[in-house]
């Protein structure tokens, strides 16, 4: 595409000036450097390139050339250093005007995604401003949030590289990144869950190991809101149940929150089901622990006992130590569940370390 014409009215009295600069060898006076930056204002507002803007200065400049060597009255040097002036005065108003235009698009990109992810706004003005920033809402979405060691801003090398690597990946894909609260945001299309999965690779590598959320796609302008909803309650859930793994995907946590949707029917079952273990020497705490052990370990003694480093025998002990204190056994299948699921509630409730 062509460069568009850029008008006259922009380069104001830049021959005249340098006319009367080469007659008299003064210097710029402080209204006309006033005008050449705002001239470059609004050079920068029409849309033009700073580039193509010096060269049509140093065109003027060639053009002028012989009427200031015929005005006689200063050197080449003067006239030299008055385009110097002028050139940068102009460079100086259309810089500003550029940061200026930076920040505003800065402060509504922050506007729009805290509308978008607080569900704040009308929804329809939602979706019309989101095609500013290449979303379509009425189409269905999910949101990855990444946390890390430390809190992000949009402008850290975290983000940046992070963003980077996936518009060098899906630049012709419609995907917003950002950050919020410290974390890390990526928005992508709902049938495009490799965006997500490589977001969080890349989330996972950036932030030395930090864990990835992601929720599950949602159609129109709330279900980014839900989406991002559910990747915050999968980080919570994560940290309440100490849950390893480095990206956590929503829809595999569904079964947690069907948990603990009655609450107090949960703490009903955890008062009851482990309350006695607080009868043990040292309370309930190392026994609840010995029970997470065997069920994270499927219930196999040796594995678990691996993991608790103690022996096989010292484990049954504690086994059946469990089983006098609450008359459930952790190895029959019918006290099993019962047993687990109060387990997850205590871990989900924080018991015994808060009172139900």
């Amino acid at each position: 595409m062509p460069e568009p014409e850029i008008p006259d009215v922009l380069l104001g009295d830049y021959a005249r000036i340098l006319v009367d600069v080469a007659a008299t060898g003064r210097r710029l006076t402080r209204d006309e450097l006033e005008e050449r930056r705002l001239s470059g204002r609004e050079a920068a507002e029409s849309g033009f390139q700073l580039r193509a803007l010096v060269v049509r200065h140093l065109a003027e400049t060639r053009a002028a050339w012989p009427l200031t060597s015929a005005a006689g009255g200063a050197s080449a040097d003067s006239v030299l250093a008055a385009v110097e002036q002028a050139v940068d005065a102009f460079a100086e108003g259309f810089e500003r005007a550029q940061r200026m235009t930076v920040r505003r698009e800065e402060a509504a990109r922050r506007e729009f995604i805290d509308d978008l992810l607080y569900g704040r706004s009308d929804l329809g003005r939602l979706a019309e401003r989101a095609t500013r920033f290449g979303l379509r809402l009425s189409r269905a979405h999910a949101v990855a949030v990444a946390t890390g060691p430390e809190a992000y801003t949009e402008t850290d090398s975290v983000p940046r590289t992070v963003e980077a690597a996936l518009l060098a990946r899906f630049g012709g894909r419609k995907i917003l990144i950002t950050t919020k609260d410290g974390r890390l945001i990526c928005i992508a299309p709902g049938s495009q869950p490799d965006v997500l999965r490589y977001f969080a690779k890349q989330s996972h590598a950036a932030t030395d190991g930090g864990r990835v959320a992601v929720g599950r796609p949602h159609q129109g302008p709330g279900g980014v809101v839900h989406s991002y909803d559910e990747a915050l309650d999968a980080l919570d859930l994560a940290e309440r149940m100490a849950l390893d793994d480095p990206v956590l995907y929503a829809a595999d946590l569904l079964v947690y929150p069907v948990l603990t949707r009655d609450r107090q029917a949960m703490a009903d079952l955890v008062r009851s089901e482990l309350g006695p273990l607080q009868q043990a020497r040292g309370g309930a705490e190392p026994l609840l622990k010995t029970l997470t052990a065997y069920f994270d370990a499927g219930c196999v003694a040796a594995e678990t006992a691996r993991r608790l480093s103690l022996s096989v025998r010292a484990l049954t002990y504690r086994l059946e130590r469990i089983h006098q204190l609450t008359g459930s056994d952790p190895s029959e299948p019918m006290h099993r569940y019962t047993l687990q699921t109060a387990v997850i509630g205590a871990r989900l409730l924080d018991w015994p370390a808060k009172e139900l």
